[in-house]
């Protein structure tokens, strides 16, 4: 199976938070994602880079300048495609944990029958 490129997981974090809430700050989003502050800004700076999302400024009610994350159509786009990767390679680890689950029952049956046999 294709291992997921560096970072996607939290790219898809990332965009999903901003979507919800445009005006979420970096330091909300290091602290809700349990991501580093510099991690955040790194994964923000690439996503404005392609495109993805759009910064503007604005300036809140305690008078500082902020920022509104939007999500642009390709941002909306690459949202779309890295959450259908992210549920099939889910969906693949989930029924192989499903697999081995049922294989460690069976096998702690055989041993718990071999066990009571033996006495």
């Amino acid at each position: 199976m294709q291992r997921p490129k560096t970072g996607t997981d939290e790219s898809l974090m990332l965009l999903r938070t901003i979507s919800e809430n445009p005006q979420i700050t970096q330091r909300e989003l290091s602290s809700k994602l349990g991501l580093s502050l510099g991690k955040v800004n790194y994964l923000m700076k690439s996503l404005i880079a392609k495109g993805f999302i759009k910064a503007n400024n604005f300036k809140n009610s305690q008078n500082k300048i902020a920022y509104l994350y939007l999500l642009t159509p390709r941002g909306i786009e690459e949202k779309a495609k890295i959450t259908y990767h992210f549920l099939r390679r889910k969906t693949e680890e989930y029924e192989r944990l499903e697999k081995e689950i049922q294989d460690l029952q069976k096998e702690v049956e055989l041993l718990a029958k071999s066990a009571t046999g033996n006495r």
